[in-house]
């Protein structure tokens, strides 16, 4: 049986171009997040009133009429991208009515080809707005998902919607494991490619492929790669994964070099893969990468080896020297108290980045600070 939670809030866009979406004020759901107890009373109370993300970002995804969809720890929000700069601010929070701020947790958000809204979150499963309805409808393990950690939602050809291991077709979930001959229970769909390569990979696990042109539906034939290495060795602890516009993929990634007893000697960094050859691009880790409309490889990561500490950066691998020994890669943004995390390349060409406090935008020149420009208004 599917929960369902009602109410009602309609978000009205001022500009022309863009589609008026509705939204829903629905009552408080009691499931606890753990993740709620890293914040003060006060950072609640600040979050309950806040216009704007006041926590940490993990994902940031672009709806369909260019709106900018962000999910933080403490809610989810839309920022109504054609709104001119100037006229206060632009963010609605759209998951205030789901719980309260002290039991959320949100990782991921997705607006599917049909118009559907989709958050994920750290422990309490699956919120979904059908397009055109004014219902919450939440998914739980009860209903058929595979966890409550729903860290990553992605959307195939097809239109099936996947949470890690869990496939839902629209009516029903399909949980694979090992059984189907998964190398690993603990994966979360990152990547079909343009070929119907299937691409894989998990926290702590090493990142595989299926290739379903070979093989058939997903579960039905048994054959996944796991990715090495010239040296043999695994990718492991794969965050992101793109396919750019000439068919390369991407991705950061971790390799064990050294293994002694129960500790682990590991290397991070960007490789690029040409359907051949892996190519180590940059020492530099890739939390996510994006390519721009112009062909730049963006990425957020913490610096290998860490420099005084462990330093996140936002960075930019030039489009016209990607394929150099050494490509020519600009430090947009970089810190050492905080973490970079999800991106996104907006209609306007802007670059919009999570961190561990909330969202920033950079438009070529500026980096908007939102938590901070908030505290100024």
């Amino acid at each position: 049986m599917i929960k369902y939670t009602s109410g009602l809030l309609l978000i009205f866009i001022f500009c022309a171009s863009c589609k008026e979406q509705n939204q829903t004020n629905v009552p408080q759901d009691n499931i606890k997040s753990s993740r709620a107890a890293n914040y003060s009373e006060s950072q609640l109370k600040e979050a309950d009133t806040s216009r704007v993300p006041m926590s940490m970002v993990r994902n940031v995804k672009k709806a369909r009429n260019g709106d900018i969809l962000i999910a933080s720890y403490l809610g989810v929000f839309r920022y109504d991208a054609c709104l001119p700069d100037g006229q206060g601010t632009s963010f609605t929070n759209i998951s205030s009515e789901i719980s309260s701020p002290r039991f959320s947790s949100f990782w991921d958000v997705l607006e599917d080809r049909k118009g559907n809204l989709w958050f994920g979150t750290k422990d309490s499963g699956v919120y979904l707005l059908p397009s055109g309805q004014t219902t919450f409808q939440h998914f739980t393990t009860k209903e058929g998902l595979s966890s409550n950690m729903a860290l990553h939602i992605y959307e195939d050809k097809t239109g099936n919607i996947w949470f890690g291991s869990s496939r839902y077709d629209g009516k029903s979930f399909r949980n694979f494991t090992t059984k189907d001959g998964f190398p690993s229970n603990s994966i979360r769909l990152l990547l079909e490619d343009k070929t119907g390569k299937l691409w894989f990979g998990a926290q702590g696990e090493d990142m595989f492929v299926y290739d379903a042109r070979l093989n058939g539906e997903v579960g039905q034939g048994k054959t996944f790669t796991v990715l090495k290495n010239k040296d043999g060795k695994a990718f492991n602890n794969v965050w992101s994964i793109i396919e750019d516009k000439k068919g390369n993929i991407w991705f950061g990634a971790t390799i064990i070099e050294d293994q002694r007893g129960d500790t682990s000697f590991v290397s991070h960094g960007l490789w690029r893969y040409d359907g051949s050859t892996f190519t180590k691009v940059s020492q530099k880790g890739a939390y996510a990468i994006i390519e721009d409309k112009n062909g730049n490889i963006w990425t957020t990561g913490a610096d290998e080896p860490p420099r005084m500490g462990q330093v996140w950066s936002l960075s930019r691998y030039d489009q016209k020297s990607l394929y150099n020994k050494e490509p020519t890669v600009t430090e947009i943004k970089s810190s050492g108290e905080q973490a970079f995390l999800g991106l996104l390349e907006a209609n306007d060409g802007s670059i919009w980045f999570g961190s561990g406090s909330g969202v920033y935008r950079y438009d070529g020149k500026t980096i908007t600070d939102f938590k901070s420009k908030e505290g100024n208004n």
